[in-house]
């Protein structure tokens, strides 16, 4: 990743040359005499912030990634039902949107380090403490309260939130790099986590996913930093400096104050609803339950733990490919696309299912991981065009509800295994809700391009 941004910086994002003394931007701060600094150094300062938020939402996603391989083996040693485990994935999932927008809120207060830092260490308590478990209701409060809190405050508001503040040209390329962080952190650990379940058991491999979330704190802390002014520079692609005000309010009324007056537009009805049917038919069903749907066929859980990461892998061409499309392109449009698309694919998926990996079945893994969270960049666009400074909160109830939809399917697509004994139904109706999103956001208005300063949150 880190290669990808320099081969990248080396071109249009990096110049040589000291800035004229009317180009550069002159830093006051209290207590100190006014100095110039060079608005653009070598390679932008934008572009290592934009890396350590991609470590940190891997470091993130790799807790994210074990749900679907600790079914099968809560289910043989504790005697828990699909629906009980189920639950506990739902209550993370949940938590993990809603606390989203008031972590975008509280990086506005406290700043985007100390916050992210915060929720790394809890993600690491709470898969370590998993350990000592003995009944359900200790599952739902390591994996589903302290993960789903802390990977909800790392949620894709934080991309939004570093987008803004840091970028001006590519907020859409950028957009995409950092939400395949999430897909990178499945495509890293889930292999090994599978290994690691299947010849040491699940206890090595929570203890695995705290020691990564834990490791990711110090780069955060080095590295991380709020706002370009903080360094003296401007936003990459930016005319001049940005006019921040500090919030008049806490951070819990500045998220529901964003909620509120969103919440009157019709716009915002439907991009959560669009949103909540994306994490229904990704992370509610497809990443939660792939593995035992797979399993059930007689695939052994190693390797369809395998396709799920060739899933991150071609996610991660197709979310980037999806910003540098937005940059281009109506978001409205791709979205329509994309949600066609991955209709289809889920509702011809329980015709692939088999004992052993085929031809058709990686066909699904490749054309599915493209469109996996391509939705994406278009989404947090549509919400920076239409809610301005607001943009990354709202986006951050957006996401609430996509959450919300992935926890409901999470648990439902479980009672639906417990009661019929496969998940057949579950497939069909992801994909016939797929086609109402197509059909909504061909509903969303066009709304204003912003100005080209970079926003307050």
């Amino acid at each position: 990743m880190a290669r990808f941004l320099h081969s990248v910086a080396a071109g249009p994002l990096a110049t040589a040359e000291p800035l004229p003394q009317d180009q550069r931007v002159t830093q006051t701060v209290p207590g100190r005499a006014p100095r110039d600094i060079e608005r653009t150094p070598r390679i932008h300062r934008a572009w290592w912030v934009a890396l350590v938020a991609f470590v940190a939402l891997v470091g993130a996603a790799a807790f994210r990634a074990t749900p679907s391989v600790m079914i099968e083996p809560f289910h043989q040693e504790f005697g828990w039902s699909h629906g009980t485990i189920s639950f506990a994935i739902s209550v993370n999932i949940m938590l993990y949107g809603l606390t989203s927008p008031f972590a975008a809120a509280l990086m506005e207060r406290f700043g985007m380090r100390r916050v992210v830092a915060a929720a790394l260490a809890l993600v690491s308590a709470g898969s370590g403490l998993t350990v000592f478990m003995s009944a359900s209701w200790q599952l739902v409060l390591c994996w589903g309260l302290l993960v789903g809190l802390g990977t909800g405050s790392m949620a894709l508001a934080f991309v939004a939130t570093v987008t803004d503040r840091w970028f001006v040209a590519r907020r859409g390329l950028v957009s995409g790099i950092l939400t395949a962080g999430t897909a990178a952190g499945q495509l890293v650990f889930l292999p090994l986590l599978a290994v690691v379940v299947d010849d040491h058991g699940w206890r090595p491999a929570s203890l695995t996913v705290s020691a990564v979330a834990l490791a990711a704190v110090p780069l955060v802390v080095l590295l991380l930093r709020d706002r370009p002014e903080d360094v003296g520079l401007t936003a990459y692609g930016a005319t001049g400096p940005a006019l921040h005000v500090a919030p008049a309010t806490g951070a819990g009324r500045r998220a529901v104050t964003a909620l509120t007056s969103a919440a009157r537009t019709g716009t915002f009805w439907l991009l959560a609803g669009t949103f909540a049917i994306c994490g229904a038919s990704t992370n509610g069903l497809v990443g939660t339950h792939f593995v035992p749907a797979a399993h059930d066929h007689g695939m052994p859980v190693t390797t369809a733990a395998g396709l799920l990461a060739v899933v991150g892998i071609f996610d991660l061409v197709g979310t980037i490919a999806s910003g540098w499309l937005t940059d281009r392109f109506d978001p409205r449009l791709l979205l329509a696309v994309y949600y066609a698309l991955r209709g289809v694919s889920l509702t011809v998926l329980p015709l692939l299912l088999a004992d052993q990996v085929h031809p058709p079945m990686l066909f699904f893994i490749v054309f599915y991981g493209l469109d996996w969270v391509a939705t994406v960049p278009p989404t947090i666009a549509l919400c920076r065009e239409h809610f301005g400074a607001s943009g990354p909160i709202v986006f951050g109830w957006v996401l609430a509800s996509h959450q919300i939809g992935a926890a409901l399917v999470a648990f439902g697509a479980g009672l639906t295994r417990d009661h019929f004994g496969s998940y057949d139904l579950a497939w069909i109706i992801a994909g016939a809700l797929c086609a109402m999103a197509a059909a909504m956001s061909l509903a969303i208005r066009r709304g204003a391009v912003p100005a080209a300063a970079p926003s307050s949150g």
